[in-house]
């Protein structure tokens, strides 16, 4: 069964957040462009950018920020989340503790690559093992009270928790 990272994710996009790839063959526009992608086109179009240096690209005007493609991970999958998501990301950057009591809404609706669902800091695959793909989905994050709610296995048809026993565990709810 294949599974997402990135997300923020997304293990991939925790991966991301903790050792960001530079995306030097794109300009700024282009970054621009590719991260508004994640979200639904009325959020986007009002979103701040943000490069995986956590460099404003753009300033926003409805709370979301998008950060463009990890070129670190083989899928194309920027991700757009609110103000509590950003706190979360920048939490897991650092491998410090969410902050307490803000859930978070993040959209990748373009999908994305992981390299494992348990270890939010696994930067490849195992050995032996490939990356796991998981499509358009949108996720909660920092509702440590619900996942014991949901499945810890991945499973595109229904929602399932990525990172569980973490401080890190988010929900993952695919939508087509």
């Amino acid at each position: 069964m294949r599974i997402h990272s990135s997300p923020l994710f997304l293990a991939a996009i925790a991966a991301a957040w903790a050792f960001p790839a530079p995306a030097a063959d794109k300009s700024d526009e282009q970054l621009i462009e590719n991260a508004i992608t994640a979200a639904p086109e009325a959020v986007g179009k009002n979103a701040a950018v943000v490069n995986w240096e956590m460099k404003t690209l753009r300033k926003g005007t409805n709370g979301f920020t998008c950060i463009p493609d990890d070129p670190g991970t083989p899928a194309d999958d920027p991700m757009c989340t609110d103000e509590n998501g950003m706190a979360w990301m920048h939490a897991i950057m650092s491998k410090s503790e969410p902050p307490k009591g803000k859930v978070a809404f993040a959209n990748m609706l373009k999908g994305g690559d992981a390299a494992s669902n348990t270890d939010p800091f696994a930067t490849k695959p195992a050995e032996g093992a490939e990356w796991l793909h998981d499509g358009p989905h949108v996720m909660v994050m920092n509702a440590p009270d619900i996942m014991a709610l949901y499945p810890h296995e991945p499973d595109q048809t229904q929602p399932y928790v990525m990172f569980p026993d973490t401080p890190y565990a988010h929900l993952m709810i695919p939508v087509k």
